[in-house]
């Protein structure tokens, strides 16, 4: 049986070769607040990346639009008194030495005039559910017949929502799902006209059952240290009491046996 301490060297080993090993940035551009801006409005595109240095240059219909030195792992780029030739395709970049090392997805703005009332955005059974549950987001617009729209703060694509007796459904929501949510709602006519963005609802999804995984691994590692603990004690209160048996009067020790070298056996 190998010692404790080779056990662990060889575990600290692991997790250092696995940090050691790079990975090739990637990178995510969503819009900050998500939806259809109206002109005069404000925006912001929000491009982030897991490294801590490099800088974020921003496209718009393939044309280069700004570059921003990175701050930690976000970089955001602003736009006020938004127009309509605002409206396009975004892309960011990311460049470590002048060079391109990833490129997100694109992201489509839409500028155009709100002409519909707010509508209002609610969750059932409530804003905090468990993974694996069906949440029910309920998007009420006072105007009939219009489609609408779910933003999740940080994604890039919007969801368009099926409509069943007047609630959107989301099945079998994980980790994954929870953020901030809101709707917008649009009229399903040749001019589509849009509303406002409603309030917004942040939801947490509640995953027990990868909470119940990490504490059962965790358990069983502290089982297994104990275990090995317990058996390089045993081997050596078996060793020890092999080693100090007393011997017969007048008996010679057999070959091999000699007064223990262990210091635990002198105790």
């Amino acid at each position: 049986m190998l010692p404790v301490t080779h056990v662990l060297a060889f575990g600290a080993w692991l997790v250092a070769q696995s940090e050691a090993t790079p990975s090739a940035p990637t990178i995510s551009i969503f819009q900050k607040p998500p939806g259809v801006i109206p002109p005069g409005g404000s925006t912001t595109i929000c491009c982030t990346c897991q490294r801590s240095y490099g800088s974020f240059v921003l496209y718009r219909g393939g044309h280069q639009l700004h570059i921003l030195e990175q701050s930690g792992s976000r970089a955001e780029f602003s736009i006020s008194n938004v127009t309509y030739n605002d409206s396009g395709i975004y892309v960011c970049h990311y460049l470590e030495g002048g060079t391109v090392l990833a490129r997100s997805n694109e992201l489509e703005v839409v500028v155009n005039e709100l002409r519909l009332p707010r509508p209002e955005l609610s969750v059932l059974p409530g804003h905090k559910v468990t993974a694996g549950a069906d949440v029910m987001f309920r998007c009420t617009s006072a105007r009939p017949s219009t489609g609408c729209f779910l933003y999740l703060e940080g994604q890039t694509r919007a969801q368009l929502l099926s409509k069943e007796q007047g609630d959107y459904n989301l099945s079998h929501v994980q980790k994954g799902d929870s953020g901030r949510y809101s709707c917008q709602c649009y009229t399903m006519n040749a001019s589509r006209d849009w509303s406002a963005v409603s309030n917004t609802l942040d939801v947490v999804v509640r995953d027990y059952t990868l909470c119940n995984a990490v504490r059962l691994a965790l358990a069983a590692g502290l089982l297994l240290l104990l275990g090995l603990l317990t058996a390089e004690a045993a081997r050596s209160r078996c060793c020890c009491g092999r080693r100090s048996r007393p011997l017969p009067a007048g008996s010679a020790a057999p070959p091999g046996i000699f007064a223990s070298s262990n210091p635990r056996c002198e105790k």
